[in-house]
């Protein structure tokens, strides 16, 4: 049976340069702490726990005095950096530089658009989300689709939309529609009603359409993903549509000898969050199946 494993598989930039940042600090010094879990993923998540990475909260910040103190990819709104300068923190910023970019945006918009209202497509809580909203005083009205979360939303006022980074396409574009029907109602032309900024990151939305393929070419296709990750359960759900011999594996021990039953191939894939040793350690256990 041909294993393969999907060419645009593993780490997004984002995580991949701060788990490499992790590394760097943790080579040069016994004990760094990351505020928040580095990636939804509990295996790489142990694994740099091996090596020295301790997980902190916001509340145990105060008591990490003089502490090294990392800042994940998802960023972190401005009170954060605030603690860690009174806590006299070495910090170590890992935030992605394209959510960078985009909370200096959320911001700008905020300030140029003083009576408009700023909404941000995403998941409710997740941390790069509060650290968006963050830049404006967290008064960001947060929609999570197109049907729910819009009674927050006055059509009669103004909205500046922008999106989590790693929400899907299809699903900003229909809330997209949705605000414009909702607010031609009450405004004479759209345009000063409604600013879209499409701020999803192309890396991870390029991800849907590949895995589809990719899962398309194969007999069965494990999908491989931390049970936390939220791109990991939307990408596993394009990997059923496209392939109902998909399965979802967190690590090789739950693997079943009976899914590659007949099978002439197996594809392996994950989220964004799922390193590439995992995928290979998979691959090796399905060949020893």
């Amino acid at each position: 049976m041909i294993v393969e494993i999907e060419a645009t598989s593993g780490f997004c930039f984002g995580v991949e340069r701060a788990v490499e940042a992790a590394e760097k600090a943790l080579a040069g010094e016994h004990e760094v702490f990351c505020l928040g879990e580095i990636v939804h993923n509990p295996h790489e998540v142990q694994r740099l726990s091996n090596k020295g990475l301790k997980r902190t909260n916001h509340n145990d910040l105060p008591s990490l005095s003089g502490k090294t103190v990392m800042i994940r990819a998802h960023g972190e709104p401005p009170e954060t950096y605030q603690t860690l300068r009174q806590s006299r923190n070495k910090l170590i910023d890992a935030t992605c530089p394209v959510v960078l970019k985009l909370q200096k945006r959320v911001k700008k918009a905020w300030e140029e658009n003083p009576n408009a209202q700023i909404v941000i497509y995403g998941k409710p809580g997740h941390p790069e989300v509060v650290s968006l909203s963050g830049q404006i005083g967290h008064k960001a009205i947060i929609v999570s689709d197109q049907h729910e979360s819009l009674e927050k939303i006055d059509f009669r006022k103004s909205v500046v939309l922008f999106s989590q980074t790693t929400q899907s396409l299809e699903g900003f574009h229909g809330l997209v529609k949705e605000l414009e029907c909702r607010l031609k109602n009450h405004h004479a032309g759209l345009s000063e009603a409604l600013i879209v900024n499409d701020t999803i990151c192309r890396q991870v939305s390029r991800r849907g359409p590949a895995i589809k393929k990719f899962a398309l070419s194969h007999d069965v296709v494990i999908f491989v993903s931390g049970a936390n990750s939220s791109n990991g359960r939307y990408l596993f759900g394009l990997c059923l549509e496209a392939n109902p011999n998909s399965y979802l594996v967190e690590q090789a021990g739950e693997l079943r000898k009976d899914w590659f039953k007949g099978a002439r191939s197996t594809g392996i894939t994950g989220a964004t969050s799922t390193p590439c040793w995992q995928l290979e350690e998979i691959a090796l256990a399905i060949k020893n199946l």
